[in-house]
């Protein structure tokens, strides 16, 4: 900030003529007016040597000194004319100037007048060509007078794609870099400009493609081969493994389809123009679907009635027919998307008329898997439980080239995980990639990751007709799918990265989870899990990931704490001391006495500061009741402790703060190994009890929340509901504390009575151990593990054990819990199972990228020499463009090869992956019919 002053100076001093104030040219010594904002070069120079030096460059920007100041000029005034036709410098015998000389160029640093000769000498080409040879690209093929030149519109195409600028503003920058005062515009060319934009998109699809290597031209593009092809998904012919038809069932799942499907209201298009005045440049070339036939069976097919969601309320669905349409040929569009790796899919792209109705989704569907030899497919989307039921009766409606051979292969439906939790409880299991096998950690929700690079350019394309307008997200898709490709290694890295750490995690999370389970519910649970993974579609078949037990309401939250509190009466929390006190009463009571401490402790502190003559009362009469009964222990303790008397009595002024001296406190004080056996076992006992309190009331907790959430409305309802939550939480806060004193006396004990190995699940409680089962409001699925405090010993057995013969087991599952841990058991095992196949799967990715790679170079070589050109150089430019192509495709797989060298598996056989997968691929089918309840 402190040389502010001399950069002004600088910036202002470029204004004049610097030091260059003699006006003599640099060149000749005439006299010099005229220097160039563009060349690095800020010297004067004469108009002759202005012209000269910019022979090659006619685009540059002129200023002229008038005797005061700079003045901008063009070079045409100067005298300059470009010559097409004939090297730079060399004039044509018989020049041909532009139409009536007005010729207009487009540049990046502006829009300029050119004097423009085109070549008339016999053997000249036509103008299109010279200009095309010269790097401008023409707006039109006869008689031109405007054009832009390639680096023009590389620039834009580039730009668009990072910043999604429309035409309108990069011209419009264009024209004010040009004259930005207003007072002398240069001539409107916006129209061409959106023109020429247009037919480079274009030809550059068709350039990248391989249309000019092959003997049948543009005219012989088939559908959806201007695609960029995603290279980690399974392409028979060009990734795939010899034999890989004729894999093990164990290994098939590897060759699998994943694709979702959704749609996108922000891409709307208003009704402007139609398909006759502004018709596609691409005939279902690339993303989007050819669009004769797809209007053709809307035509028809528009008026039928979709049937309405039985599951949650699904606006897709529900909505379809109101959705708001006036003013709007196009509400959306609706795409078909590699689900793992989002990239869109050739002819997987199509414009929605009202809303998102299946008429348009089913013909998008088929349309991007013709030609799909693949035996499996697994299908994401958002209503897929209510899209499938009749998908197979749907397709007998579409025409004979869309149809597919589902009776055999496996097909099966899933929803996306984000937008699972929405949907009714029996679809959150049957179509889950969660809990289904065979799909590693595919999420489903690739494509709404991909809305966010697209939405930006709906404020233009709205605007367009429908031919630009499906070209301009052509081309957008194509981009998208390309950096896609190019970032594979990166993001295949990171995921493999993540995966085994996963794996790692979950895979001992389950052993750990596993190894407390009983063998007999271990093997029922596992077999229960098997069948219903091998028949997801069949209604018959029990789903052990369901709760049986009847969900707990307020009313049940209510009773399970009063009967919590009949349980504490029950277990003399509240008992009245005896005189004649045994040991094991004294140290029972002493604990009790420690509870009633934490309890009023607890109390105080909920007061706050402002606390009533009525709240203080309480309180005082509180201690002194408190305060009585621990004096009354007290005097019996003596009896029994006599060493509590060597450092006299803590009278501290609160009864809550008494330090009571029970053995486990009495560290360098002498005291009966009886009392110290006692309290151990008793403190023993109190942990997990606790912990089994605990585990109660964080499953109320859960559940409670879960219902308000999904039911309670108004501010009265919530907070009653509040309060309920509130009091709960009172109880787990009573839990822990009550836990945490138990193992501190424990700890202490363990040094005094020489315990060794005396833990076994209990362990020491932190507050991120304080969790339940499944939280609600916690991390997603895949990444969530399960606290120590629902592993213990015995957490699925409802009898007695012994821990041999030293204790029993205190934690006690009850009946209503059982489901739950056999559901978490289940899903932990889902999760292991999951990320075991996603490294399995990831490694077979990477290995197709390479392959894919590779062949795509080999096809690049063969077009080298493929196709004669008109003359040498057109043969020459074919074999040069081809030879490029192939060798970034290399350097792509040389790259990738480099980062994943560590992750890439050697393979046995026709490069099938020594990975082993737990289970066979099961037999998936879907029936015609399909067996799920229509009201699911």
């Amino acid at each position: 900030m402190s040389e502010r002053d001399t950069y002004l100076a600088e910036l202002i001093r470029l204004d004049g003529r610097g030091e260059h104030v003699s006006s003599i040219c640099a060149g000749c010594h005439a006299l010099a007016l005229s220097r160039c904002v563009d060349c690095d070069d800020l010297q004067l120079y004469c108009h002759e040597c202005t012209v000269s030096n910019h022979v090659r460059s006619p685009t540059h920007r002129i200023q002229e000194w008038t005797g005061e100041f700079f003045q901008g000029v063009s070079l045409k005034t100067f005298g300059l004319r470009v010559q097409l036709g004939h090297p730079a410098g060399q004039r044509c015998i018989l020049p041909r100037p532009a139409f009536n000389d007005e010729f207009v160029l487009i540049d990046i640093n502006g829009i300029h007048d050119v004097g423009l000769d085109f070549c008339g000498c016999e053997t000249s080409d036509t103008h299109v060509r010279q200009l095309l040879r010269h790097g401008w690209y023409p707006s039109t093929s006869i008689n031109p007078r405007t054009a832009a030149t390639f680096r023009l519109l590389r620039h834009f195409q580039i730009l668009s794609f990072e910043s999604k600028a429309s035409a309108y503003e990069y011209y419009h920058s264009l024209v004010r870099l040009t004259d930005n005062t207003g007072l002398s515009k240069p001539k409107d060319r916006y129209n061409a400009f959106m023109l020429m934009v247009r037919e480079w998109r274009h030809l550059k699809m068709l350039k990248r493609f391989g249309r000019g290597h092959e003997a049948s031209g543009v005219e012989g593009t088939s559908q959806g081969k201007c695609v960029v092809t995603c290279p980690a998904c399974p392409q028979p012919g060009m990734n795939l493994p010899d034999g890989w038809e004729h894999a093990s069932k164990d290994k098939q799942w590897l060759y699998a389809t994943f694709v979702a499907i959704d749609a996108n209201f922000r891409l709307k298009r208003r009704n402007v123009s139609t398909n006759e005045a502004d018709p596609s440049l691409s005939k279902g070339w690339s993303y989007f679907v050819e669009e004769a036939d797809y209007k053709l069976y809307l035509a028809e097919h528009l008026g039928e009635a979709q049937e309405k969601s039985t599951c949650s309320s699904h606006n897709a669905v529900n909505m379809a027919d109101t959705k708001l349409s006036q003013g709007l040929a196009a509400t959306g569009v609706g795409t078909i998307d590699c689900a793992r790796h989002n990239m869109k899919r050739g002819n997987g792209v199509g414009d929605l008329q009202k809303g998102e109705k299946y008429i348009n989704m089913d013909y998008l569907f088929f349309s991007t898997l013709r030609n799909n030899s693949l035996k499996i497919l697994n299908v994401s989307y958002d209503i897929a439980c209510q899209w499938h039921k009749h998908i197979w009766s749907h397709m007998e409606s579409l025409p004979q080239s869309h149809h597919l051979n589902h009776a055999s292969k496996i097909i099966r439906f899933f929803v996306p995980k984000f937008h699972l939790p929405a949907h009714v409880a029996k679809c959150q299991s049957l179509f889950s990639f969660n809990f289904t096998r065979f799909v590693g950690w595919t999420d489903g929700e690739a494509l709404e990751r991909g809305w966010s690079n697209i939405n930006p350019v709906a404020s233009s394309t709205k605007n367009m007709g429908p031919g630009c307008h499906r070209d301009t997200l052509d081309d957008h898709f194509g981009d998208w799918n390309w950096k896609k490709v190019v970032g594979l290694g990166a993001s295949l890295l990171n995921k493999m990265k993540d995966a085994l750490i996963e794996r790692a995690e979950h895979q001992a999370a389950f052993d750990e989870f596993d190894a407390v389970i009983s063998i007999e519910h271990r093997a029922t649970w596992l077999s229960e899990m098997v069948i219903w993974e091998q028949n997801p579609n069949d209604t018959t078949v029990p789903n052990p990931l369901e709760m049986k037990a009847i969900a707990i309401t307020q009313v049940g939250a209510r009773l399970r704490l009063a009967e919590l509190e009949a349980n504490e009466l029950e277990h003399g929390i509240d008992v009245s001391l005896h005189p004649e006190v045994s040991p094991s009463v004294l140290i029972a009571s002493g604990l009790d006495l420690e509870e009633e401490q934490h309890r009023l402790k607890s109390l105080v502190e909920s007061m706050g500061m402002h606390v009533t003559d009525t709240q203080r009362g309480s309180i005082v009469r509180m201690r002194n009741s408190l305060r009585r009964k621990i004096k009354t222990w007290a005097r019996v303790q003596v009896l029994y402790m006599p060493a509590v008397l060597q450092g006299g009595r803590d009278d501290q002024h609160n009864a809550e703060d008494i330090v009571l001296s029970l053995p486990s406190r009495m560290k360098n004080k002498p005291c009966d190994l009886r009392l110290q056996n006692i309290e151990w076992e008793l403190c023993y006992a109190q942990a997990y009890d606790a912990l089994e309190e605990l585990r109660q009331c964080l499953r109320i907790h859960c559940l409670l929340l879960t219902f308000k959430r999904e039911w309670i409305r108004g501010q009265g309802a919530n907070t009653r509901a509040q309060n309920a939550l509130t009091r709960v939480h009172a109880r787990r806060t009573a839990c822990v504390k009550r836990y945490r004193s138990a193992w501190t006396a424990l700890k202490a004990l363990a040094t005094l009575l020489k315990k060794r190995d005396w833990k076994g699940r209990l362990q020491e409680l932190a507050d991120d151990h304080i969790k339940p089962l499944v939280d609600p409001f916690g991390v997603g699925e895949g990444r969530r593990q399960v606290s120590w405090i629902w592993m213990m010993e015995g957490i699925d057995c409802n009898s007695d054990c012994d821990d041999d013969g030293k204790h029993q087991c205190y934690s006690r599952i009850k009946s209503d819990v059982l489901p739950g841990v056999r559901i978490e058991w289940c899903k932990s095992r889902a999760r292991a199972l999951r990320w075991t196949e996603e490294v399995e799967l990831l490694t077979e990715e990477m290995g197709r990228v390479i392959r894919f790679l590779h062949w795509d170079a080999q096809r690049w070589d063969e077009r080298k020499g493929q196709l004669a050109g008109e003359n040498p150089a057109h043969t020459e430019g074919l074999h040069a463009y081809a030879a490029r192509q192939a060798h970034i495709r290399r350097r792509l797989a040389a790259h990738f090869h480099a980062l994943w060298a560590p992750y890439l598996m050697p393979t046995l056989g026709p490069g099938i992956n020594t990975i082993h997968a737990e289970l066979p691929l099961p037999d998936l089918t879907m029936p015609d019919a399909p067996l799920m309840d229509t009201d699911a």
